[in-house]
């Protein structure tokens, strides 16, 4: 095994809380066979805490496999993932969750440098634990296709980092541009703050991604690294990077969307995060959660009268 698998093998077996192997084990169980894998991974993850909403990534074999209406499956495989929202009581304590569904065979293929989509591969190359695994072959696929998020990341990095610098910095510089390329409410400093949390992590996966990519490149005193990528090379990754950026927004604006269709339970999200942002309680009504498109203007006037949103 080489030693980016070490690496991430002994990441994937990390412990975690039991609530969270419950949970991830009853996510597992609606799809039954089919599920393949559970991943767990976030901020929750990273700050082992319990109060929030916990992410998880459900690999399945096909599409029709996960339980829902035939909408959902069609959505699902034309625009992956299928997402949603599970609230559920574990020894006593509310845990929420925000999951995504998606074949194994589709996860696998948003790894590659050749994907236009950029959210998996970031996603992926930072930590997760692999909670739920049919088999030691899946687990296996699971680890070789965070491989190549973390090869796919690190490449895209010498392309879009300085030229000569530490190995932090050019892992700054990539999830500066992967942020920017998504719709995302985090501060701009939020790829900083997720380099510094595991420093020695990304310091030791980036030569080793490097010469599993076959990239040159020399070390220098002090630490730093220069990857020897042509001029030429480098401003046709970069406009390649262009093209990725540009339509990252967009491929997010259909995932929302989707989601506003098919996102199981929505309007629970949608209240609990009112509830913990703003203090307002708010208890969907059962036509709120049928048709969360039809109920949002009638919920978003109730809300602008109790001062919620302004």
């Amino acid at each position: 095994m080489n030693p980016i698998a070490e690496q991430l093998e002994t990441e994937l077996r990390r412990a975690v809380p039991p609530a969270v192997r419950q949970l991830a084990d009853r996510l597992a169980a609606r799809a039954g066979r089919a599920t393949a894998a559970v991943l767990y991974y976030g901020s929750a993850l990273r700050d082992e805490a319990l109060d929030g909403v916990l992410d998880f990534y459900v690999l399945v074999d096909r599409s029709a496999d996960w339980p829902g209406p035939r909408l959902a499956a069609l959505a699902q495989h034309l625009l992956p993932p299928h997402v949603g929202y599970l609230e559920d009581e574990i020894d006593g304590r509310r845990l929420r969750a925000k999951f995504a569904v998606m074949t194994q065979r589709r996860f696998r293929a948003a790894m590659s440098l050749r994907a236009i989509d950029t959210t998996l591969w970031a996603r992926f190359s930072q930590p997760s634990v692999c909670v739920h695994a049919r088999s030691q072959a899946d687990r296996a696929d699971v680890i070789a296709a965070l491989v190549d998020a973390v090869v796919t990341a690190a490449q895209w990095a010498a392309a879009l980092g300085p030229q000569r610098g530490d190995a932090l910095a050019y892992w700054r510089a990539l999830y500066a541009q992967t942020y920017a390329a998504e719709l995302r409410v985090e501060r701009s400093s939020r790829g900083d703050d997720l380099v510094a949390r595991d420093a020695q992590r990304y310091a030791r996966l980036l030569p080793q991604a490097w010469r599993a990519a076959r990239l040159d490149y020399s070390e220098h005193a002090g630490g730093s690294l220069q990857p020897h990528i042509e001029p030429q090379t480098r401003a046709r990754l970069q406009r390649r990077w262009a093209l990725r950026r540009r339509l990252g927004r967009p491929l997010n604006i259909l995932r929302l969307l989707k989601a506003a269709v098919t996102f199981d339970n929505a309007m629970d999200y949608v209240a609990w995060k009112i509830e913990r942002h703003a203090g307002y309680s708010l208890t969907p009504t059962a036509f709120q959660r049928r048709h969360p498109l039809l109920a949002a203007p009638g919920l978003y006037w109730r809300l602008r009268r109790a001062g919620v949103i302004r």
